[in-house]
């Protein structure tokens, strides 16, 4: 079964996570980023105070999911959308109205929370869960929810902000995706709750994930893309200086990792289908490593284009061969739990990371001395994670 009988035979359920991960655009670091002048100007903040408050609500968002994304595993998942759809609508009246920093900035947090967090969650965990043969291309289609936001949205808001404020639009685009969702409330085939909600005192079963060895054994395999390119992201003028590139080739590679998400979704999603999540989470990363070889050898243009393409088509393939695999080792009735935590791991680390580049730098380490950490910290994320991959392929 390809991609057009999956359409065919579950648009539903697909258009419902897909819509979450649309959704979560709201929340993404990319959308917020576009408003960041306004926003710090309401609340009257500087750039670098900011910075210090987006950090701060985003680790406390990690915190967080921690405690709130389990509930997807007993909670019915229409029930759960409309409770965190309706924090942040909540989180964005709060941040667009409140006349005070701290009302603002806790609407902040709840914008992240939910958009970025809760609501990839339930796209993510819907597509991992209710698909088992499929699980690959439907969790493959489902990421394309968010690679649309980050296409489509960036020149359109910068369009409209010719005729409506940066509020006016955050409730124009609140309001259309309200609607979406309230079609699928109405017309979306919701499955029931995947299990029973732990009573009280009760201590609730299932993995504790951060008290496994074989979680800490996979983490940093997956936490190597978001660490490493969230220093791309943040050091662009940085690197693009010390690669002897200019940040005109890094905003048309910019371009080009979006476009090579697609393939890396789809390829990737139909090649978990065929080979596995285990074999291919060994083998996932191999252009992302060709890619920092390059870009710390050769370095220019080419090396900042390897950077960006060979990145996005490891983040493309990402997110299906991660929740595949997590319910490959703990099984799909736990997925929510699971998700979570590793959710808020990447939340943790994205913190820190760009503090640590910084001090890199500030201590003036040339970028190829961070691209090469960056490689070494790859191939050893690679081989810890050997054993635990070893252990799954056999079950």
């Amino acid at each position: 079964m390809g991609y057009r009988t999956l359409l065919r035979d579950h648009r539903g359920l697909l258009g419902i996570a897909f819509l979450a991960m649309f959704s979560s655009s709201l929340g993404q670091s990319f959308f917020i980023g576009l408003f960041q002048a306004p926003i710090s100007e309401r609340l009257g903040l500087t750039a670098g105070q900011f910075g210090t408050a987006y950090a701060t609500v985003t680790l406390v968002a990690g915190f967080a999911m921690l405690r709130l994304g389990p509930a997807i595993d007993w909670v019915p998942p229409r029930r759960f959308a409309l409770l965190v759809l309706g924090a942040l609508t909540l989180g964005v009246l709060l941040l667009t109205l409140s006349p005070w920093w701290g009302l603002g900035l806790l609407g902040l947090g709840m914008v992240r929370l939910c958009g970025q967090g809760m609501l990839s969650h339930l796209g993510n965990t819907l597509a991992g869960r209710e698909f088992s043969n499929l699980r690959g291309r439907a969790l493959g289609l489902v990421g394309m929810g968010i690679m649309l936001g980050e296409t489509a949205l960036p020149p359109l808001m910068a369009a409209l902000l010719v005729w409506l404020g940066w509020r006016e639009l955050w409730w124009l685009f609140g309001l259309v995706l309200l609607t979406l969702w309230g079609y699928a409330m109405w017309r979306g085939p919701w499955p029931p709750a995947p299990g029973k909600r732990p009573r009280r005192g009760q201590r609730r079963d299932g993995p504790r994930p951060f008290r496994e060895r074989r979680f800490w054994q996979l983490l940093p395999l997956l936490m190597t893309l978001p660490i490493t390119m969230t220093g791309l992201f943040i050091y662009q003028a940085r690197l693009t200086t010390d690669l002897g590139s200019s940040l005109a080739v890094y905003a048309l590679a910019l371009t080009g990792m979006g476009l090579a998400k697609l393939p890396g979704a789809l390829m990737g999603g139909r090649w978990v289908d065929r080979l596995g999540p285990v074999r291919l989470a060994r083998l996932y990363l191999l252009p992302y490593a060709a890619a920092l070889l390059v870009a710390l050898t050769l370095g220019g243009d080419l090396g900042v284009w390897m950077l960006m393409v060979g990145g996005g088509l490891a983040m493309g393939a990402q997110e299906s061969i991660a929740t595949s695999l997590l319910v490959r080792i703990w099984g799909a009735e736990h997925l929510g739990t699971v998700r979570a935590t590793l959710s808020a791991a990447m939340v943790f680390s994205t913190g820190l990371a760009p503090a640590v580049l910084g001090v890199m730098l500030d201590l003036g380490a040339p970028f190829q001395w961070i691209l090469g950490g960056m490689l070494a910290f790859l191939v050893v994320g690679w081989w810890v994670a050997q054993g635990v991959l070893a252990s799954a392929s056999s079950r």
